[in-house]
């Protein structure tokens, strides 16, 4: 399959739980870059924006409500500290993989994003931006 179909394949996986909270999906684009062939994808609600790229596997996932931006790491990083229990990104032959881990993700840590105010959606990047400053040996004994 060619990155378009993968991408329509994977998004038939989400589409479940973000139409449950209202999202929409009106943009799929694809082309070719100097990387090759890839798709992308936008889930939207009002100002709030999922956007997903995928080349030979889903890549960039990026959650955005009104001017606040968050990839997918600095949220998992953000809720759960840097010790995770994420499933996204996870490694997987399946391309589709991905697409399951994020939904796994989606249903259990984001409901910042998809039901809650854009305050809570506010304090995660708050957070997010707190926990991109520490690093070092810093970092290693936050958790």
């Amino acid at each position: 399959m060619n990155p378009a179909e993968v991408l329509q394949a994977g998004c038939e996986i989400l589409d479940p739980i973000l139409a449950s909270h209202g999202f929409t999906r009106p943009l799929t684009d694809s082309g070719r870059g100097s990387g090759g062939a890839f798709a992308r994808t936008e889930y939207v609600r009002e100002d709030r924006h999922l956007e997903l790229h995928f080349r030979h596997s889903l890549g960039l996932v990026t959650y955005r409500v009104g001017e606040l931006c968050l990839s997918h790491q600095d949220y998992m990083r953000a809720v759960l500290g840097r010790r995770g229990g994420n499933h996204y990104p996870g490694f997987s032959e399946d391309p589709l993989d991905g697409f399951r881990h994020l939904r796994y993700d989606l249903e259990r840590y984001c409901s910042e994003f998809l039901s809650g105010s854009a305050e809570a959606f506010q304090q995660v990047a708050a957070r997010a931006a707190t926990q991109a400053r520490v690093t070092g040996f810093r970092a290693l004994s936050a958790e």
